[in-house]
């Protein structure tokens, strides 16, 4: 289940949007793959207290 950052709008667990998160189940395997390429970039800052 993925947990949206709320300054940056990605999962904390996965780093996917919410939008590639609900397009997910129907992409094809080439539309999957582009997204994990992208993914090694994502990073959500830590949270300052």
């Amino acid at each position: 289940m993925c947990r949206l950052d709320p300054g940056s709008g990605l999962c904390l667990g996965c780093k996917r949007t919410m939008e590639e998160i609900a397009d997910w189940p129907m992409l094809p395997v080439k539309g999957k793959r582009a997204i994990i390429a992208r993914l090694a970039g994502r990073a959500i800052s830590p949270i300052r207290h």
